[in-house]
């Protein structure tokens, strides 16, 4: 009788051993480490939320979509968070799908104009030079978008190739451009060290689009269905909590993207809007994305949606 108490804690010890051992390892990858509206992923992480499903998330950071499609293709992550755009690579043969969506109208992509910039409203923009990040991005179509939208038509604000967001916010800063039309926070960041403004938003301009999504290969899509399942709504209760729960957030947030906490609050009051807790797929979004594709020249016409994702699993209910 002396030993049961030992045989009880040995017994409890491997069940416990035995529930870790139960939950699946998956590797999920961020198309870019350094943006807010991927945090949700870390947040669940932290807060245990993954490991309610029987998850065991590990996150890789990539640098750019391309390089995260890479990686779904090659198998070296189970799940990735990219661009609604790079749906686009699936018609042109890639074995990755969109399984849900998490992020409309792009909030989270604005003008930033430099601090001391003559530049007062949208309307002086017209006719000015605004850097994005290469010819036929997003960053591209989105200057577009604004300048047709004024009425000035697709060459009415001046675009010029510069690179990543580091390489824009140099040209802004040493005054080669008159603006840059990049990650909303980023501007928040220059507005902090009184190096820029933030001058609008482009949901003004695109009320309604697919701006994240969340992907998969197909065949784990076919093969593990139950994972995928487990996996989203994991991710859309980490939404949840993320919506729920501001300050924690913003310290998560922190110590994944090393920004101030003011920045960090000011992106999320702004840019939660946009985030969506179900991961259906915003029908008008949808259909402006597609035009996108022709726009941007990715591709020579609309795909349909079965093309590009796949509605097995939504709506997602954690």
């Amino acid at each position: 009788m002396r030993g049961a108490p030992l045989l009880l804690l040995a017994a409890a010890s491997l069940l416990a051993t035995s529930m870790a051992q139960a939950n699946d390892k998956i590797r999920v990858g961020k198309s870019v480490g350094t943006t807010w509206t991927f945090v949700q992923v870390d947040v669940g992480l932290d807060q245990g939320i993954f490991a309610k499903y029987g998850l065991d998330v590990e996150i890789t950071n990539f640098t750019g979509d391309a390089r995260l499609q890479q990686g779904l293709v090659a198998n070296s992550v189970d799940f990735g968070l990219g661009s609604g755009p790079s749906m686009a690579f699936s018609v042109k043969g890639s074995p990755v799908v969109a399984v849900a969506a998490f992020a409309n109208e792009p909030r989270n992509i604005s003008v930033t104009i430099p601090a001391k910039s003559t530049v007062k409203s949208v309307a002086d923009l017209k006719g000015k030079l605004i850097a994005i990040s290469s010819s036929g991005s997003l960053t591209d179509w989105a200057v577009k978008r604004l300048s047709v939208a004024e009425g000035w038509g697709t060459d009415g604000v001046r675009r010029v190739a510069i690179g990543d967001a580091v390489q824009m916010t140099a040209a802004l800063k040493s005054d080669q451009v008159d603006g840059l039309m990049g990650a909303t926070e980023n501007g928040y960041q220059l507005e902090e060290r009184g190096e820029g403004r933030v001058l609008i938003g482009m949901e003004h301009y695109v009320p309604h689009f697919v701006t994240h999504v969340i992907f998969a290969n197909k065949q784990l899509v076919a093969d593990k269905p139950e994972l995928v399942e487990r996996f989203l709504k994991g991710f859309f209760a980490s939404m949840a909590f993320v919506k729920a729960n501001k300050a924690k957030t913003t310290e998560i947030a922190q110590t994944v993207l090393h920004e101030s906490a003011a920045v960090l609050n000011k992106t999320y009051d702004y840019e939660l809007p946009m985030m969506e807790l179900d991961g259906q797929f915003d029908k008008e979004g949808l259909e402006l994305i597609k035009d996108s594709f022709l726009d941007m020249g990715i591709l020579d016409k609309k795909p349909n949606d079965d093309e590009i994702l796949t509605r097995r699993f939504l709506p997602v209910k954690p």
